[in-house]
């Protein structure tokens, strides 16, 4: 292996994404006074794991596997550490649904409402051309009306053609994350020098 996949350890098929930590708290925001099992991840953990899974192609599967000091990897808050990755995860999913949702319906609006200027601007420049195409300037007000009229299109435009599909990668990859196997193990022996 050459590319990226020689940079991680794999088992049985599965790039593993490794976080060794000092401290089940490391793994969670300090500012969230909620249990363990509902805290938020701390932004570097969830950066740290969300651009692994984004480096390589969407087919491939991942383990998480968090390596805690010896005595740590079997305590309560341990056993609660792969229900809080994949509540953080699932939670961020949902927002990403919600932001999708919000996106398609400003987008719904804002074409309704481009389409209607659009219709308004076009029959407008026909009015301009029709009944005032003896003074010169009017050829000029109907181009800008019609032009007018399309760039009111502009917005909806983006919205489906560029806006919602980052979106819908972001949910993706959250819910991908969401439904990782988690394995919490003590540190790995040191390997002799």
């Amino acid at each position: 292996m050459t590319g990226i996949e020689s940079l991680y350890n794999t088992e049985e098929g599965k790039v593993l994404i490794e976080i060794k930590l000092s401290s089940i708290i490391q793994l969670y925001n300090s500012f969230d006074p909620a249990p363990f099992h509902e805290k938020e991840l701390d932004e570097e953990a969830e950066q740290y794991i969300v651009n692994i899974v984004r480096d390589f192609p969407k087919n491939t599967e991942f383990k998480i596997v968090i390596y805690l000091p010896d005595g740590h990897s079997c305590c309560d808050e341990a056993f609660k550490i792969p229900a809080a990755i994949r509540n953080h995860f699932s939670y961020r999913t949902l927002m990403e649904e919600r932001k999708f949702r919000e996106r398609v319906n400003y987008g719904k609006f804002s074409i309704l409402i481009g389409i209607s200027f659009l219709a308004v601007a076009m029959v407008a420049s026909q009015a301009v051309e029709d009944y005032l195409s003896a003074y010169p300037p009017a050829h000029l007000a109907a181009i800008a009306l019609e032009v007018a009229g399309w760039v009111a299109m502009w917005e909806p435009v983006t919205v489906f053609l560029y806006q919602l599909w980052p979106i819908l990668v972001q949910k993706n990859l959250y819910g991908k994350i969401s439904r990782m196997e988690t394995e919490i193990r003590p540190y790995p022996p040191l390997k002799p020098a």
